[in-house]
């Protein structure tokens, strides 16, 4: 990192968030060489380090790590990094970029100001500039409902970013709320530690991990999948708000089966919908949701498939997924301390908290109003959101063309106000 100088309180950009989105956007910054300052509220890539459990490994391949100017290098492209080689791949991503940061700096306010750029309070003073790069991800909040209150304090509760692995946990069975990419990958770790899993499976839909001889993320990105932007997509910006499909890249990468654990085992019910007298009560959808994750499964492939037949491609044969366990009825209640549960980890995702941005530029449910990251608002871009312009927008594989898109923006913007300056 850049050492900064403790008098400069005023920069053309500030970037809020030292993620890996926050870094990509200063790697175009300074290449455009525009003076700028990342402000991180606790260390750069914090989340990586600080917020996985001991077995996490990446779900897309490690081909997919395509940071700007720091694409994967290492030996094994179709593997999935675990989370020490993730960190050292940061690492490195750090050291080449060289980002002006500052850290445990906690922005609190961003406000327009009257000379037209924005005024900036932070844990650490006041700074002011021209334009704001918001970098900061959509996942601030954790999710945990009310009804965790009225659990006894007996049980130990834990949200999925505090999640590290099996031996963390008391003894006794875990309640896994969610199923979508932490819940089943957590389910998944416990269950193959030999503990008791009791998993409240939402709406989450599923993928194969490989496919007629190939990862299905291969398959997809041979279909331009991941360049579809979101104007494009069916869902449209509906898609910002789907669940991940939960799949793995544990120990080379494997489906997630939910029905394959159930029947080794694991005790599945539907959604969690409330804890009344010392009853957990579900709702009646568990077979709906594993068939319809199901559904989405051969959905895929029978994309993929076409796409085979339509480019002559010699593939292995396909096949079709069939359900192997079926719940014989639909359990509804569960009395919480006959079930023997000691823990619980809630895996129902996070939201946004956007409060300290001073701009009309927020929906009812706090998600910033743009176009590829330009919002309405002159001066304000977002970098890394899920689905900001495509499926890896978020992620390592597409951040860096929605950052150098980003700071083009940047850029003519400075060259319009500076031509307005001139000629005023």
């Amino acid at each position: 990192m850049s050492h900064l100088s403790a008098n400069t309180t005023h920069y053309s950009v500030i970037v809020v968030g030292g993620g890996q989105a926050g870094l990509s956007a200063s790697y175009y910054l300074k290449q455009a060489g525009i003076d700028h300052l990342v402000l991180e509220k606790n260390t750069i890539t914090h989340t990586w380090r600080s917020q996985r459990w001991d077995a996490f490994c990446l779900v897309t391949p490690n081909w997919q790590c395509a940071l700007p100017g720091y694409p994967y290098a290492g030996d094994d492209p179709h593997g999935f990094m675990k989370k020490d080689e993730i960190v050292a791949y940061l690492d490195g991503f750090i050291k080449a970029v060289d980002a002006p940061v500052m850290e445990h700096t906690e922005v609190q306010r961003v406000v327009r100001n009257d000379e037209g750029g924005f005024s900036v309070s932070t844990s650490q003073g006041q700074f002011t500039a021209d334009q704001i790069v918001i970098a900061s991800g959509g996942y601030h909040t954790p999710i945990v409902p009310r009804m965790a209150e009225r659990l006894p304090r007996s049980i130990m509760q834990v949200q999925s970013s505090e999640y590290r692995n099996p031996q963390s946990l008391p003894g006794g069975a875990v309640l896994v709320v969610g199923s979508g990419q932490s819940g089943a990958q957590i389910a998944e770790d416990l269950h193959l530690a030999g503990r008791k899993v009791i998993l409240a499976v939402g709406e989450a839909p599923r993928c194969a991990r490989f496919y007629r001889g190939r990862d299905v993320v291969d398959w997809l990105a041979d279909m331009k999948y991941y360049d579809m932007p979101v104007e494009q997509h069916p869902l449209r910006e509906g898609v910002r708000d789907n669940t991940n499909h939960y799949v793995t890249g544990r120990d080379g990468g494997r489906d997630i089966d939910l029905r394959k654990f159930a029947a080794e085992g694991m005790e599945l019910y539907g959604r969690l919908q409330d804890l009344r007298d010392g009853v957990l009560h579900f709702a009646p959808n568990l077979t709906e949701n594993l068939d319809c994750a199901d559904q989405t499964f051969n959905g895929i492939n029978a994309g993929i498939d076409a796409f085979i037949e339509k480019n002559g491609i010699d593939a292995p044969p396909g096949w079709r997924y069939e359900p192997i366990w079926s719940p014989a009825e639909e359990r509804t209640t569960l009395d919480l301390q006959a079930s023997g549960i000691g823990s619980v980890v809630w895996c129902i995702g996070f939201t946004p908290d956007f409060s300290w941005l001073d701009a009309p530029i927020f929906n009812g449910r706090g998600y910033p109003a743009h176009t590829r990251g330009v919002t309405p608002v002159d001066g304000i871009y977002f970098v890394g959101l899920p689905w900001l312009h495509t499926w890896g927008s978020g992620r390592f594989s597409g951040v860096a063309r929605d950052a150098e898109y980003v700071v083009n923006k940047v850029a003519a913007y400075r060259k319009i106000t500076a031509h307005d300056e001139i000629t005023a």
